[in-house]
């Protein structure tokens, strides 16, 4: 048995198994497939760079573009969201989201069509659109090129977001997605939500800012996986795919024995 300290355990392996076909007799185990990418994820290796004590990396790269093309790594991250705010005491669906974005460096492997150059972060690469629950947990992703505006790619995790979660009623998002002209105003609306707009504080020193602290800490959390450090994916949904990866990992670890 390989022992990493990305490997699931049997209660991480009895929630992931639920998704998947085990009872087809295979080469190669599904739970050591899982391993790989977890590996892979977290570490931020090449593909053909993952150890030897798992399958050939092309089965394991295989199962992972499978998986991604079917929507399962999309599911199960979902079945999650829901499984954990049940046990938090609350409700399978949020009533509210929090939007922002996060630039992050393009590499050599990175498509051009997928990049662009963010003027005010002064970065090129690409841009996570991400909307979270008020517990960090994450709901939806969307990557475009960090040359589109806020404004816009909110719009487009938004439309996406309505698709999958339909009990949000409000988004909390900070002085990027307003109209232009409009920071001022407190509530607008936005992709069809309505928006309340959460200044940083003006006060001097470092403040707190209250709500979006939450989904800068999702931001941390997903920094913590090496593949997300930067823009290593070719395509927008295999980087989208490999931050919904990361989620899983974080919230496999409330199922640790």
């Amino acid at each position: 048995m390989i022992s990493y300290p990305t490997c699931l355990n049997d209660s991480q392996w009895q929630v992931m198994k639920s998704f998947l076909n085990i009872k087809r007799k295979r080469k190669h185990d599904l739970r050591q497939i899982l391993n790989a990418i977890f590996y892979l994820v977290k570490t931020g290796c090449q593909w053909r760079m993952l150890p030897g004590e798992f399958p050939k990396w092309q089965i394991v790269y295989y199962y992972f573009n499978r998986w991604k093309n079917l929507g399962v790594i999309e599911k199960v991250r979902c079945f999650l969201v829901k499984l954990l705010r049940v046990k938090q005491g609350k409700s399978t669906e949020p009533s509210v989201g929090i939007l922002d974005a996060q630039s992050v460096k393009s590499t050599l492997v990175s498509k051009s069509s997928n990049t662009g150059y963010d003027g005010g972060k002064k970065i090129k690469g690409i841009k996570r659109h991400i909307v979270v629950d008020a517990s960090g947990l994450l709901l939806c992703i969307v990557v475009h090129p960090a040359s589109m505006a806020d404004r816009k790619g909110g719009k487009v995790v938004l439309e996406k977001l309505s698709n999958r979660w339909h009990g949000i009623k409000k988004i909390f998002a900070d002085g990027a997605y307003p109209l232009p002209g409009k920071a001022a105003e407190k509530n607008q609306v936005l992709g069809g939500y309505e928006m309340e707009v959460v200044k940083r504080s003006e006060l001097k020193g470092f403040k707190v800012v209250p709500k979006r602290w939450v989904v800068e800490r999702t931001f941390a959390w997903n920094q913590t996986n090496r593949r997300n450090a930067k823009s290593y994916e070719r395509l927008s949904n295999t980087a989208e795919t490999v931050t919904e990866i990361s989620a899983i990992r974080l919230m496999l670890k409330q199922f640790d024995t």
